[in-house]
């Protein structure tokens, strides 16, 4: 029995050296970044549910941190809720294609194929999602029920 607790003690602090994240930003860049004036103020603007002054905020960032998986998932996230849907997922697949494991940009891609009606895409998605979290996170949870009320949605046509 002392040697399972103490497999359930180094796996804990294993979980705990993993960190919040499943995925590291791997542009070097985090600081900077969440000090940016612009990036906070678009931020600040998505949270207040206003993407329109979001998308210029995030455009100035960009210029600063081209290669953000961030600031490309956050200028995603603004032009999906402007309905936007081609920039979307520009953003989406760049942050994708800097960061892989970006958990957000998963999630945020795969709630943009399900308004265009793609449940399989958004399923890849999710299994992505999977894959990436050592237990089930916070992104998984949010895109396994919007894609559950995408298919309560699709069996009341």
């Amino acid at each position: 029995m002392p040697m399972l607790r103490r497999g359930f003690v180094a796996l804990g602090l294993a979980v705990a050296a993993w960190g919040p994240r499943a995925a590291p930003s791997g542009d070097g860049d985090d600081e900077a970044l969440l000090a940016d004036a612009d990036y906070t103020a678009a931020r600040a603007a998505l949270q207040a549910g206003d993407a329109a002054a979001a998308v210029p905020r995030l455009q100035q960032a960009l210029k600063r941190f081209p290669d953000s998986a961030d600031v490309h998932n956050e200028l995603g996230f603004a032009h999906r809720k402007l309905r936007q849907f081609d920039k979307a997922f520009e953003h989406y697949r760049r942050a994708l294609q800097i960061e892989p494991r970006h958990r957000g940009a998963h999630e945020y891609i795969g709630e943009a194929y399900l308004m265009v009606g793609d449940l399989p895409a958004a399923e890849r998605h999710l299994a992505a999602l999977r894959s990436i979290c050592l237990l089930s996170c916070e992104e998984q949870r949010d895109l396994e029920k919007a894609i559950a009320e995408y298919r309560v949605r699709g069996t009341q046509r």
